[in-house]
């Protein structure tokens, strides 16, 4: 293996970066703008949760309640109705998702036995916010009945007892404002990364085959380890450049904390870049049309990164066989690292499994990369 063959191919490859403008913008441009349109797209933070009201009393009471709902950071009122069926209508165009249903009577039925039911309605479409929704609404009632409560005690002369024998002081580390986007955008970073760096380099080989160049570089004298770092060499640069535009978006832009070392997160992008160039690489060198090595190259990197590393559903609810699967996804341990690195300060002492097998991968996709290519026409 001889440096200045891999330097020659590594500076043609660079020409090439340069005189297509595709690749400049899968290069600069994407990254950016995935950054922006996931960081910004992806929220699970479910506020302002627009609903209607069907007040049937209208009393001090019942106005009191609805007051409160609209207080709550988490519903925005829309507006009240008189029907039912104007609040099933509400409900199918999706002018609200939740609805408050009070009957006639309510504090009439309060005052005498002490209790009343308030029918909530909500929008099951979406399940998740389905959920948040009702157990906001009965957080706001329960909030609401204390305070009914502690006035009626004290209407009587009496005291609250409010000291329990076990309380639970709760303290979140790591995410103290449970802010969704901080354990988010280290996941996109993830996703940018591999999407960019496969795209790029499943194009390399191909490209070869479809402008007939591939006879003059099989007669040369380069070897097909020298031909894969040369192609490569480039791309790891563009794709460290990439890097850092996007971890300075993540702690610039989104004020995501940083709490680990630059080193650590430098090494470990360096082994996940690794992985998806000799990915994006091998399937150019098996796929001789760079439309249909691009769409690959996309498969075999995006999907398994969305769906299987943890950046979008939590590895631990899925099903075993699933979790298994996850095992062979080399964006999994990236994201951890991320995560981790970013959220948690953590060093490579802490990180060493996600790491060594981030290694192995590694090393690996590199063996089977370079044994990819063959000099030959056939």
């Amino acid at each position: 293996m001889k440096l200045r063959r891999i330097k020659a191919i590594a500076v043609k490859e660079t020409l090439q970066i340069v005189r297509d403008p595709r690749s400049l913008m899968i290069a600069l441009l994407i990254p950016v703008l995935q950054m922006f349109m996931l960081g910004y797209g992806i929220n699970l933070d479910i506020e302002r949760i627009p609903m209607c009201a069907m007040d049937r009393e209208g009393s001090q009471q019942s106005q009191d309640l609805l007051q409160r709902f609209s207080a709550s950071r988490y519903f925005s009122m829309q507006k009240l109705v008189g029907t039912e069926g104007e609040l099933g209508r509400a409900l199918d165009d999706g002018t609200c998702r939740l609805g408050i249903v009070i009957p006639a009577g309510f504090s009439q039925t309060l005052n005498d036995s002490g209790s009343a039911t308030v029918q909530a309605v909500v929008d099951g479409t979406d399940s998740n916010t389905a959920n948040l929704a009702a157990n906001y609404a009965r957080a706001v009632v329960a909030d609401y009945s204390s305070a009914l409560q502690l006035r009626s005690i004290e209407r009587r002369g009496g005291h609250l007892q409010t000291q329990t024998p076990v309380a639970v002081e709760a303290r979140v580390w790591f995410n103290e404002d449970l802010v969704s986007r901080n354990y988010i955008i280290p996941g996109i970073v993830a996703l940018v990364m591999a999407i960019v760096g496969a795209q790029l380099t499943s194009l390399t080989i191909a490209r070869e085959w479809e402008r007939g160049t591939m006879e003059l570089l099989v007669s040369t004298p380069v070897k097909p380890l020298e031909l894969m770092l040369g192609k490569l060499a480039p791309y790891f640069l563009v794709g460290l450049a990439d890097a850092g535009i996007c971890l300075a978006l993540a702690v610039y832009w989104f004020e995501v904390p940083f709490r680990g070392a630059l080193t650590t997160l430098l090494f470990t992008t360096s082994l996940f870049l690794t992985v998806v160039l000799c990915i994006g690489y091998t399937v150019s060198v098996a796929i001789r049309s760079q439309v249909g090595a691009s769409q690959v190259a996309l498969i075999l990197t995006m999907l398994p990164t969305t769906l299987l590393s943890g950046f979008a559903f939590p590895i631990e609810q899925m099903p075993w066989p699933v979790r298994g699967v996850t095992y062979l996804v080399s964006a999994r341990y990236y994201v951890t690292i991320l995560k981790a690195v970013f959220l948690k300060g953590a060093g490579v002492a802490e990180l060493a499994l996600p790491i060594l097998c981030l290694t192995l991968y590694a090393a690996v996709l590199v063996l089977l990369a370079a044994r990819a290519f063959r000099k030959t026409l056939d």
